[in-house]
């Protein structure tokens, strides 16, 4: 067994100790929309947090209907706007195929199949009335400035598009127009919605990525349609690290992670995880838990088994339990193992409403290629315990079976 360990270290098994580890026109606003109206999810269950205020609260108890749920076929149209200061170099589907059909596929795998992303994808540019300098396109963009390119771009488009037909619009600036920055990609939520043909239209993403973009960037803006939150830690002098919360291991903490399948508490809020696929564990009694890879796809008889295991640590808190492989989109990931991580339904995006706790917080691994290598090796592998700092829940990792599940021991903490 290990000497002294730091907050979130780990204990090794004495039996083990020797062997290797198995390896909105009158106001817009981008991070801003209140809550809208509940309905309630079927997924509820003691381990549920309440949905709060917070912008994309990751409580789960109640669905907000302000956005549109991911348990269904949802159709997304592609709208490419050129400018007149600039003659596009590349044609719409050529800007279309760094987004479609990857974007629908991790889509398909994240959601077991559940979910499918239509894409429709607009054949020609749709010219704008103005220069992109005009706008004054940037990250932290002036709302009055967001508010013309959204009104212009949606009247420009509205000849040959029916936004009637559609759940998600995606609107494309020229990459090369020289008022583009790259930087100002996000979803746009409208305040007040607007009216075209016959609809409301809540929020857009604005694509303003160069050719060819981020990897995995549209999954991330299209996450937030989905009322899912930056996970991300914005530095108030923007000079910091963006990823000391999540690090790799979600693409709404960083689109560039080596493991950027959404985390399992994500997927029980969007429908794809049902009540039968969580494990709830209360009293203090230990529970001995088999955990089926959260990205791994169901088994050829079509069941997911337990994926997710969660201990209710306070009124608006948990601690999630995952395992994590190199399945599906994670097929980089630096490691593999049981993932701990703090929920806190009450956080806003961007102010920590996921935090993974580091079992190894002495060492880090893949400096080449992690966004954030100190939270790079933080699943616990086979063998090891931790006991998770501030709120005692202790979780042991026994074995990883014939089947790729990892048996794991879940003591809740005593009771004072």
């Amino acid at each position: 067994m290990r000497g002294q360990q730091p907050p979130g270290g780990v204990e090794r098994s004495r039996l083990r100790a020797g062997a290797a580890a198995f390896t909105s026109f009158a106001a817009l606003a981008a991070t801003g929309l209140v809550a809208g109206p509940a309905v309630g999810a079927s997924s509820a269950n003691p381990c549920a947090l309440p949905r709060t205020t917070a912008h994309h609260s990751l409580g789960l108890d109640t669905w907000n209907r302000s956005y549109p749920r991911p348990d269904r076929a949802l159709d997304a149209v592609m709208i490419f706007l050129s400018f007149p200061d600039a003659e596009p170099l590349t044609e719409p589907a050529e800007l279309a195929a760094d987004h479609f059909p990857a974007t629908s596929e991790y889509f398909s795998r994240a959601s077991y199949g559940r979910f499918t992303l239509r894409p429709h994808i607009q054949p020609a540019w749709t010219p704008m009335p103005k220069p992109s300098s005009a706008y004054d396109i940037r990250r932290d963009w002036d709302a009055g400035q967001r508010a013309a390119y959204l009104r212009d771009a949606v009247a420009a488009a509205d000849a040959s598009v029916d936004f009637s037909r559609y759940d998600i619009v995606y609107l494309v600036a020229d990459p090369d127009a020289p008022g583009v920055d790259s930087d100002a990609t996000k979803v746009v939520n409208l305040e007040r919605p607007l009216e075209v043909d016959g609809t409301e239209i809540k929020r857009v993403v604005t694509v303003f990525e160069r050719h060819p973009p981020d990897r995995n960037v549209l999954a991330h803006e299209t996450g937030h349609v989905f009322d899912l939150p930056d996970l991300y830690h914005r530095p108030e002098d923007g000079k910091g690290d963006w990823d000391t919360h999540v690090g790799d291991w979600d693409v709404m903490g960083s689109q560039f992670g080596l493991s950027p399948d959404l985390f399992g508490w994500h997927k029980w809020k969007l429908g794809w995880l049902s009540r039968a696929q969580v494990t709830c564990v209360q009293g203090t009694e230990p529970r001995m838990v088999t955990l089926e890879p959260t990205d791994a796809p169901p088994t050829a008889g079509g069941t997911l088994g337990t994926r997710l295991a969660v201990v209710r640590t306070g009124p608006d808190t948990v601690l999630a339990v995952e395992a994590r492989t190199d399945a599906g989109s994670n097929a980089d990931t630096c490691t593999e193992g049981v993932l701990v991580y703090r929920v806190r339904g009450g956080a806003a995006s961007g102010d920590g409403p996921v935090e993974v706790v580091d079992a190894h917080p002495r060492t880090d691994a893949c400096w080449d290629r992690s966004v954030y290598p100190p939270l790079a090796d933080a699943p616990l592998e086979e063998g090891e315990t931790l006991t998770v700092p501030g709120v005692g829940v202790r979780v042991e990792v026994r074995d990883r079976t014939e089947t790729d599940g990892w048996t794991v021991r879940i003591t809740p903490p005593p009771v004072d």
